[in-house]
């Protein structure tokens, strides 16, 4: 209705998202340009995938750039925090969505003893000091400018351990853990700082791989995992992120917001 007030409009924002050539960073970064943001959207491989958002959002007369940056190279990180203000003069958002996850596929499921060191080192490399490097220069501008809004994915296995996730549970309680400091230590600078914790999420290559690998496993999910007996889907997690960073949670600061059907209750 003319006249009416949304709660999520972005015109005018500028919103940096990594992870963003498929599933959630996907979501989020069309759901961004749908409601008026310019969407810098980052991949480090799928770089097909990645022209493949930016032309969708430009087909519907959206404003979008692909930006290809390996999160885990500071230099490449630190480089493409001082381009942005010289292109866009701000950042008012950023979601640090790019990460890896047990999959049966490229990462196996298995318990601690199994785990080889050079999966926990890649994992780690991308999950936390992914985010830890992102985080760090999105703050040193985010200071100068005196405001912004950060978004990290977590996960669901973050706030409680699952058997057989390897590195993946504690790298997400790690992100979970540098949300909350980052949202402490800038409080007073008007910057908020907060996590989305997503369950079993349709849409992601994580279940994709998972249900390729395991022919029960989106039916176990549904009847032992998931309180309300269905997964949750990209466009869903990325609603909340949005919401996150609007204007109607500007006191919200530090949270984990679990995205996960009730999972967190139980």
């Amino acid at each position: 209705m003319k006249g009416m007030y949304n709660m999520n409009d972005m015109s005018g924002k500028t919103v940096l998202i990594t992870g963003a050539a498929t599933g959630i960073g996907k979501a989020a970064a069309l759901l961004f340009a749908e409601n008026g943001a310019t969407v810098l959207a980052v991949t480090d491989r799928n770089t097909d995938g990645l022209k493949g958002v930016v032309k969708e959002i430009e087909a519907k007369g959206g404003k979008a750039d692909a930006i290809v940056c390996d999160v885990t190279d500071e230099k490449a990180v630190n480089d493409l925090m001082k381009w942005i203000p010289g292109r866009y003069s701000r950042l008012d958002i950023a979601f640090n969505n790019a990460g890896l996850g047990p999959d049966g596929v490229r990462i196996p499921y298995g318990p601690l003893t199994e785990l080889k060191s050079e999966t926990w080192d890649k994992v780690i490399n991308v999950n936390l000091k992914g985010v830890f490097l992102c985080l760090k220069y999105e703050l040193i501008l985010m200071q100068k400018q005196g405001f912004g809004s950060i978004v990290n994915t977590a996960s669901a296995g973050g706030l409680h351990m699952a058997p057989g996730f390897g590195a993946d549970g504690p790298s997400k309680a790690g992100v979970i853990a540098l949300t909350q400091l980052a949202a402490l230590e800038n409080a007073k600078t008007g910057i908020r700082v907060n996590a989305v914790c997503p369950g079993p999420t349709l849409g992601t290559e994580l279940i994709a791989n998972t249900f390729n690998s395991d022919a029960n496993a989106e039916k176990n999910m549904k009847e032992k995992t998931i309180p309300m007996g269905k997964l949750g889907t990209a466009e869903e997690v990325a609603r909340v992120v949005l919401w996150l960073c609007s204007d109607e949670a500007g006191h919200i600061t530090g949270h984990a917001l679990p995205v996960d059907g009730g999972m967190d209750a139980l």
